[in-house]
């Protein structure tokens, strides 16, 4: 009885997170620009890691990843002009979308409103 508890647990957790494993294209307004960038998510249970590019940051891989129901978060570490910049990511999925904020860092003081399609 208490291993079918365990499993049925076991089941539901794994079954909250969401599996947006593959390839998705976002587009962003940045300072009265279309930006874009490529996201290859793959998802482990609540783990998510993967990469994206961008034209103008090159490819950077997603830390720090972690998927909570409908709930996404990460990381990144671009390479903007030789400086190391890190980026943090969190949204919510919301059925063939995600919608995403990305925190540009202190010293920059600024967020990006990202819209990912499954592609």
């Amino acid at each position: 009885m208490k291993r079918l508890l365990v499993l049925t647990a076991f089941f539901a957790l794994a079954a909250s997170a969401a599996d947006i494993s593959g390839n998705w294209k976002g587009t962003a307004d940045f300072q009265g620009q279309t930006i874009e960038r490529t996201f290859v998510f793959k998802v482990d249970g609540s783990k998510l890691t993967g990469e994206t590019t961008s034209e103008l940051l090159g490819k950077s891989t997603i830390e720090e990843g972690k998927i909570d129901g409908d709930n996404i978060s990460f990381t990144i570490t671009a390479d903007f002009q030789g400086n190391a910049m890190k980026m943090t990511y969190k949204g919510k999925i919301s059925g063939d979308a995600i919608k995403l904020t990305a925190d540009l860092g202190a010293d920059i003081g600024q967020s990006i409103e990202w819209t990912l399609k499954k592609s």
